[in-house]
């Protein structure tokens, strides 16, 4: 699964220490779905691995001191708001509770659970959290963008960066290992053909219906000249490159721009096919383009019940 660093304005784990959560996704997914099926196929209850439990152990042993140091009982207390905090114990899946008559039914049901942590991830810090629309949860474009590609991509979904001091919002950033994309939807009904052109508006034909959508490469200028420059001015070294998905329709426009990918149904599973099969693991800069990009992110949180802001500074940025 792609890793969702940035929704929206949301609060993100991975603005709070990108060089941590990508690996953690990696080996929590993989222990998560090795427990999910042992206990699908053996029927019987998993019991936590000793190498988890004694992770798990280290870290409460190490809140544990940090509170202790601090002598008051009141903050041990808070130990057990923080240990269920913890992003292992947010990140587990109940096995006892997942039904399945199929190995592709428990990958479907084990993806929908995923997701739902990564909504949480790009929601929240041990500390603060952000309200999630809900229709996020169900958005199919989104889905399309976690649960098909590999875990080494970062997705940055409708993002707001704050721009010359003011919030800005784009579509779709996908950070690969060999460039950054900038993304756009071009979906209506089934079978629609768009023709292109440099005016402001594309006609948009489907059946004998003709009507005008606003001209998609418009944002993806827009997108590529903030995102090139923050980019450049972080001295990070990746190609921009530029998306129109079309997956259930047809887009006719000989005359293109050639650095404009125009993704269509005939295009599409070429490209995607493509972008899967990259199989190096997440480089340095990668994500040293991503942290360029989220530096300049936009966040609206609260802090969670029971955290007293002084007790957690160095958590934060």
């Amino acid at each position: 699964m792609a890793q969702l660093i940035k929704l929206q304005d949301y609060i993100s784990r991975y603005e709070m220490d990108l060089y941590r959560y990508p690996t953690q996704f990696v080996r929590l997914k993989k222990q998560q779905w090795e427990k999910m099926k042992d206990h699908w196929e053996n029927g019987d209850t998993h019991e936590e691995s000793h190498s988890a439990m004694e992770e798990k152990e280290t870290v409460k042993d190490r809140l544990f001191s940090f509170f202790k140091r601090r002598g008051d009982q009141e903050e041990i207390e808070d130990l057990t708001i923080y240990a269920e905090s913890d992003d292992e114990e947010e990140f587990a899946i109940d096995a006892e509770r997942v039904e399945a008559s199929t190995e592709d039914e428990l990958k479907q049901v084990f993806l929908e659970n995923i997701m739902d942590f990564q909504l949480k991830w790009a929601s929240s810090t041990i500390s603060h959290r952000s309200y999630v629309d809900n229709s996020y949860y169900y958005d199919e474009r989104l889905k399309y963008l976690l649960q098909r590609f590999p875990d080494n991509i970062l997705v940055l979904y409708h993002p707001i960066l704050k721009i010359k001091k003011a919030p800005v919002e784009f579509e779709t950033i996908f950070i690969t290992p060999t460039a950054v994309w900038c993304l756009t939807f071009l979906e209506f009904e089934e079978g629609t053909a768009y023709i292109g052109g440099k005016e402001h508006f594309w006609l948009k034909k489907w059946g004998q219906q003709e009507e005008k959508v606003l001209n998609p490469l418009i944002t993806l200028q827009r997108m590529e000249t903030i995102i090139g420059q923050i980019l450049r001015f972080a001295g990070v070294d990746l190609p921009i490159l530029k998306g129109v998905i079309c997956r259930n329709g047809y887009i006719d426009y000989p005359q293109a721009p050639h650095h404009v990918h125009l993704l269509d149904k005939r295009k599409h599973e070429g490209w995607f096919e493509s972008q899967r099969s990259i199989s190096s693991p997440i480089k340095g800069v990668q994500l040293k383009a991503a942290q360029a990009i989220l530096d300049y992110g936009h966040s609206t949180s609260f802090k969670r019940i029971g955290m007293d802001e002084d007790r957690f500074v160095g958590e934060e940025q």
